[in-house]
């Protein structure tokens, strides 16, 4: 048989299979998986090393080697570290990265952690570092491993460093103990760990916590896998909030801020902007020390870090860009060299295409580092006293900095901040609206005035955004922790102070107010035990730095457009023919079918076929105002695939859907009228509850007083949670917030698939509420659930569908149907027991407990067994038919909870 397109001529048929031979050529090109154009190979290493090379530790190693390399043509090579916490395999995806450019990459578990020995020592110079000195050792004996060529020692490898957070403080100690390093790519790490863990002189305890925390050894159940140095220097500090001289002594041996002028190896700093543990001012204090020397460095900030993870991927994409441009000049020679320049980056909205925050980056010649110039905005606010609490509870909560650990471990934690202050214990400090938005980057600084009962006070200094509409922020969670002594009594003695809050990168819009709050107390560091009253009032204004970057493309974005250009090109013959085609073949009906114009929904005759499979045989059924409309079946009978045919997100094979009197098709505008969750709930965390209901019906482009989202709030009871980050949302909270998303504009029909999923008893309660609240004023709602209790509490009708077909619709009242059974509660069980065994067409009692008793009475009229117990003088309290919806489907459906064969 031969088939012919209708409307088509042989010359666009095969113009159109050669536009889908090509399409279908670069797809299966692009999805091939290339094969490894590397191998590796696994060994523990034994080295020497501690203080005199006293110690040895075995090291968990992995070896990428190009399939290219040999003795005759060796590989340059990059020395891989790990993030603290994790292990080899956490850069595992890095490495192959790097060794598919060329790159001889061995990566290793850091001792203390994983399959390694040894103790974990903070990247001291006599222990990690030198580990690494080692390793670099080892591959100076591999003949396929590059050397550079240094006349005076043949044990000198070309060899980078590059690592992230733990790695990236080893590989700038690194540097600067071993010549031998070519360049390091150090990633959002430590300048100095005292400045980390004690900023301001006030002890970061949550970060300290979570450090000591990470490990475990059941030899050392207070410090895991630590040293018994930093174990003690951890103790002392946690319990005291105060470093003595032996413990920071400790810590800046293990910091690069006293060996920065030793390194000599180019560097690229990249730092996080979202990042409460190692803050900008950690990189730009290693970029300032190394640039003093005369070292090459160029730095860049990324929307990413301890609390926010990679960031979105055109950030992945610029970052790997940059490394690559560093090292293939650095190690390979290739190209001239990088400029010492200086990239940052913001967030600047949604992705069109659903895959997440976009981000806009800029460049700028020269790092300015974090404290350039700056607007001047003047603040308003009297003097104010503010409360210190007793053993620092309760605690205003800025972040959570515990739940940044998991992106030490690889994974992204939460970003840009929960925030909480606590009456009382904090002062604020206001400007007016901006008139235009204004963008800062680098550290704001603002001037305070602080007086003390007790001569001294630790503060909490923090930058908001106060929006026009929606809750304050504090920028990527960062706050400046202050401890100050010699304070005087009366705040008109107090002398104004400059307060240099944390860099960050971010933009206050037009018609936000900037904040200054100044708290005593924060759930993160520690506080004084001693309650006291302060007072504290601001000197001025405070000071945005800003700088003048140039856009920059997103390194991706090229091939994608050429990419685009060349499958439009061979597709745009193909789709013009179709659809003229189509176009002559048949015109779309776009009638509407009067006496269905206030009917919300009509399903008639739907089938819906796929290639060797019906998924919907026969379905009809109407859902009209005011009705909560049930949508019923075991799993594979349909349900899905007829609300997907619904919300025009499949095409049915046969049959038509009406809503209110239009044909539905794909993108009709009757579905402006509908409101629907179908495939679940998609939020983003970072912003609030209502900020993305907003967001969504900006999307619309609808007016935004039609979207009506007080009432929708209302109705789906969300209350204060609206103004929350919906990552701090529990899951009921998360479908609630879905259920208000789907009532905006609050359609007159409502569709939901499973609304209840995953909901406790109290949220399911909530929702069957909100549900017959939204059915009210002539509305409707139609929703799929396999909880069948809950549908016959919360609908007015069911519709029963099985193998794709209604086996039954109507009021929930009708379905059930007379009970065969009912339950009795008497005031004497005994004697309506002997009433009823006598009576004729009873044909069971039993007791339920307490007054109650259950009776088969097979068809016997429940008036006449009332009847009977009266007349023996037995007490009826109440008759309650038996029969639930659960029976009544059963019985439609035989049994049968899987259709065999079926799939949604």
């Amino acid at each position: 048989m031969r088939l012919r397109l209708p409307g088509l001529s042989r010359r666009q048929v095969i113009a159109g299979a050669v536009g889908i031979v090509l399409v279908a050529g670069l797809v299966a090109w692009a999805a091939t998986p290339a094969p490894k154009s590397y191998r590796t190979s696994d060994r523990m290493l034994t080295v020497h090393t501690g203080p005199g090379d006293a110690a040895e530790v075995t090291l968990d190693t992995t070896l990428y080697l190009p399939k290219s390399a040999s003795a005759d043509h060796p590989a340059p090579a990059i020395l891989l570290a790990h993030g603290f916490g994790g292990t080899k395999q956490s850069v595992k995806s890095d490495a192959e990265l790097y060794a598919e450019q060329g790159y001889a990459v061995l990566a290793w578990t850091a001792q203390g952690f994983g399959r390694s020995t040894g103790e974990i020592h903070l990247d001291s110079p006599d222990w990690e570092v030198k580990d690494a000195q080692r390793l670099i050792d080892w591959l100076a004996a591999q003949p396929e491993i590059a050397k550079s060529g240094n006349p005076v020692s043949a044990n000198d490898p070309k060899v980078a460093a590059v690592g992230g957070s733990y790695g990236g403080a080893l590989s700038l100690l690194l540097a600067a103990q071993d010549a031998r390093v070519d360049a390091i790519v150090p990633m959002i790490t430590w300048n100095d760990l005292v400045n980390v863990f004690l900023p301001g002189g006030v002890f970061k305890k949550q970060w300290a916590g979570q450090f000591f925390g990470a490990t475990e050894d059941p030899k050392n159940p207070q410090c895991g896998r630590f040293a018994a140095d930093l174990c003690r220097a951890y103790l002392d500090i946690a319990t005291t909030g105060k470093a003595t001289p032996a413990a920071e002594a400790l810590l800046r041996k293990s910091s690069p801020s006293s060996v920065l002028d030793k390194v000599k190896a180019p560097t690229l700093l990249i730092q996080g902007q979202v990042d409460t543990l190692f803050p900008l001012s950690e990189g730009d204090a290693n970029a300032r020390g190394i640039a003093a020397t005369g070292t090459p460095v160029r730095v860049a900030w990324f929307t990413g870090g301890h609390d926010g993870g990679t960031g979105p991927q055109s950030e992945v994409d610029r970052l790997r860009l940059l490394s690559g441009q560093w090292l293939d000049h650095y190690l390979k020679g290739n190209g001239p060299a990088p400029a010492n320049s200086f990239t940052y980056s913001r967030v600047s909205g949604l992705n069109a295409q659903g895959r997440g925050l976009v981000t806009a980056a800029s460049k700028v010649d020269t790092y300015p580092g974090i404290n350039s110039g700056g607007t001047a905005v003047d603040l308003s606010g009297a003097a104010q006293p503010i409360a210190n609490p007793p053993d620092g509870n309760p605690a205003a909560i800025s972040s959570l900095p515990f739940a940044g650990l998991s992106s030490l471990l690889g994974s992204s934690g939460l970003a840009d901040g929960i925030s909480q202050e606590i009456p009382g214990q904090h002062a604020d400090f206001v400007s007016a609206p901006l008139g235009a938005a204004l963008d800062t980057a680098g550290a704001p600084r603002v001037q305070i005035r602080v007086a003390s009962p007790t001569g001294e006070a630790t503060l909490f200094v923090k930058l908001y955004d106060i929006p026009g509409k929606g809750a304050p922020t504090i920028p990527e969670g960062l706050i400046a922790p202050i401890r100050l002594t010699g304070l005087p009594k009366d705040i008109a003695d107090a002398v104004p102070m400059t307060v240099i809050l944390p860099a960050v990168v971010h933009r206050f819009e037009a018609g936000s107010r900037i904040g200054v709050t100044v708290a005593t107390a924060d759930s993160a560091y520690w506080s004084p035990s001693e309650p006291a009253v302060y007072t504290v009032a601001v000197a001025g204004g405070i000071t945005l730095p800003a700088v003048a970057g140039t856009p920059i493309a997103n390194p991706d974005v090229i091939w994608r457009y050429v990419l685009a250009a060349l499958v439009a090109a061979i597709a745009l013959a193909l789709v013009a023919a179709v659809l003229l085609a189509r176009r002559r073949a048949r015109r779309i009906d776009r009638s509407v079918a009067a006496e269905h114009v206030d009917t919300p929904l009509v399903v008639r005759g739907l089938r819906k076929e796929y290639k060797n499979f019906v998924a919907v045989a026969k379905v009809d059924f109407t859902v009209r105002r005011g009705q909560v409309v049930g949508l019923l079946g075991p799993n594979g009978a349909g349900k899905t695939t007829s609300l997907r045919v619904l919300m025009g997100l499949t095409r049915p094979t046969a049959g038509e859907i009406l809503v209110f009197g239009h044909r539905l098709l794909p993108g009709s505008p009757v579905l402006s009228r509908v409101g629907a969750l179908v495939e679940g709930p998609g939020f983003l965390p970072h912003l609030t509850g209502k900020q993305n209901l907003e967001l969504y019906w900006q999307a619309t482009g609808r007016p935004a007083e039609d979207a009506h989202l007080e009432e929708a709030y209302d109705i789906a009871g969300l209350g204060n949670a609206v103004h929350r980050r919906v990552k701090t949302y529990s899951h009921g909270m998360r479908q609630r917030l879905a259920i208000a998303q789907a009532m905006l504009g609050l359609p007159e029909l409502l569709v939901l698939d499973e609304p209840t999923d995953g909901l406790d008893p109290p949220q399911i309660a909530e929702m069957r509420k909100v549900l017959r609240r939204y059915a009210t004023g002539g509305r409707a709602v139609l929703v799929s659930s396999h909880l069948l209790a809950e549908v016959e509490q919360t609908c007015t009708d069911v519709v029963v569908m099985h193998r794709g077909e209604v086996v039954a619709a109507g009021p929930v009242d009708d379905i059930v149907g007379d009970s065969p059974t009912v339950q009795l509660d008497v005031s004497d069980v005994d004697a309506a027991e002997k009433v009823l065994e006598e009576l004729a067409g009873v044909r069971s009692v039993a007791w339920s407990g307490g007054q109650g008793l259950v009776v088969d009475i097979d068809g016997t009229p429940r008036a006449e067994v009332v009847a009977a117990l009266v007349r023996a003088g037995v007490g009826i309290d109440r008759v309650t038919p038996r029969r639930r919806l659960e029976d009544a489907f059963l019985s439609l459906v035989g049994g049968d909870t899987k259709a065999s064969g079926e799939r949604e």
